[in-house]
């Protein structure tokens, strides 16, 4: 859209974006009230204008820096003074849920439009409590120049790894973000450990921790190997990781494609493509999912679900928001017509991936999974010691908040 254009629609159909740092407004019958950061409130003004011709009813868009939304709308909401619909992350869901904070969704028809694990991320118990319509997820990115064709394998990937390497000039085969979980969880999810187990209802069960099972030992003593073969330096952290890769210094590394910016500025010739195989199992990353929840405390919750029904859920509003923030996309439509292969690398991981735990427990398990991590490859622990230990906090650190 033009900006003649859009200004011309922004005054016709009186949709208001107000600046982030105005106080919160708060849900009117007849009016619905949107909070959403710079980003998705610039696109929301130029989509709604068919609602609002279609049902008479003014919308105001007020931006709001994305931090904030999560934490007013737990005050502002419940005080009647919060929006209709939010757009957020699907790992705020649990808190939200358990609190009572939005409304479940029923997409009808549409929800064969939209990818599982999007879906699967904003679902809690048997309900889905989000429009989801941007993903996240990991994957292995590779400097062409130095690896021409990705490993498929984890073998292969030492392979390759151990013929790039050479510890005395500071040149590695591959890295990632140490101690880091988030990006170490798809070498342990591979052969079967996981965070959380699942109750009969669908729920997360937070005192059934797996990340000390077999699988999680075993991809846990992957990356110890790879230190210990001076294949992967030690204690590297996410902005060294940057640095090895942008001056050619490291040839692979998992991350994900918040990185690919950076990387394009640098000018380096890199590829994003699915994680290699681990003894012939797929790594499942965390997967991260951007999406649109209705608040429960909105005067106006039918219209909010409509408008996310009718108007949202349409490939030309996925489309304007994937063109003012290129988010892998969650709806399939729109994600069958993405030709940017980085793109469709972040859609092929995510598409295997794990939604990230949504229970409010999981911020009982970073630090102690973090310390694991560091223990075994610092050699101070074995991997299975550091991971029964890191289970054990996390067990006694959740139950402690029960």
């Amino acid at each position: 859209m033009k900006r003649g254009s859009s200004i011309i629609l922004f005054v016709c159909v009186l949709v208001t974006v107000l600046a982030a740092a105005m106080p919160a407004g708060a849900s009117e019958e007849g009016k619905l009230l949107i909070w959403a950061d710079e980003v998705r409130a610039t696109v929301m003004t130029e989509f709604a204008a068919g609602f609002e011709a279609k049902y008479k009813m003014k919308i105001t868009v007020q931006q709001t820096n994305f931090k904030d939304i999560k934490e007013q709308l737990g005050t502002a909401g419940p005080a009647g003074s919060g929006p209709d619909i939010i757009v957020g992350q699907h790992d705020w869901l649990g808190e939200f849920v358990t609190s009572g904070l939005i409304e479940p969704i029923d997409l009808g028809d549409k929800q064969k439009d939209f990818s599982p694990s999007s879906l699967q991320a904003f679902t809690w118990g048997k309900s889905l409590y989000g429009l989801p319509y941007g993903i996240e997820s990991v994957g292995l990115i590779y400097n062409k120049a130095l690896v021409p064709k990705p490993p498929k394998t984890w073998t292969e990937l030492v392979s390759r790894g151990r013929k790039l390497s050479n510890k005395a000039k500071g040149q590695w085969g591959f890295t990632m973000p140490q101690p880091d979980p988030y990006h170490t969880f798809p070498l342990m999810s591979a052969t079967g450990a996981y965070v959380f187990g699942v109750n009969a209802d669908g729920t997360l069960n937070p005192l059934n921790v797996g990340l000390n099972n077999k699988g999680g030992v075993f991809g846990l003593q992957l990356l110890v190997d790879l230190v210990k073969a001076g294949i992967m330096p030690l204690g590297c952290d996410y902005d060294t990781m940057i640095n090895l890769f942008k001056t050619g210094k490291v040839a692979m590394i998992i991350a994900g494609p918040w990185t690919f910016a950076d990387f394009r500025a640098a000018k380096v010739n890199f590829g994003f493509t699915k994680l290699p195989t681990v003894k012939g199992k797929i790594m499942r990353p965390f997967v991260g999912v951007a999406g649109f929840m209705v608040s429960a405390h909105g005067k106006n919750k039918m219209l909010a679900k409509t408008f996310l029904t009718e108007f949202v859920a349409t490939k030309s509003a996925m489309k304007s928001l994937f063109d003012k923030d290129p988010r892998p996309p969650a709806y399939i439509p729109l994600a069958k017509e993405v030709t940017d292969p980085d793109i469709s690398g972040v859609l092929a991981n995510a598409a295997t991936g794990i939604p990230m735990p949504a229970i409010p427990e999981m911020g009982s398990v970073w630090n102690a999974w973090s310390n694991a991590i560091s223990l075994a490859l610092n050699g101070q622990l074995t991997p299975q010691k550091a991971l029964d230990d890191a289970v054990d906090q996390i067990v006694a650190a959740i139950k402690r908040g029960m």
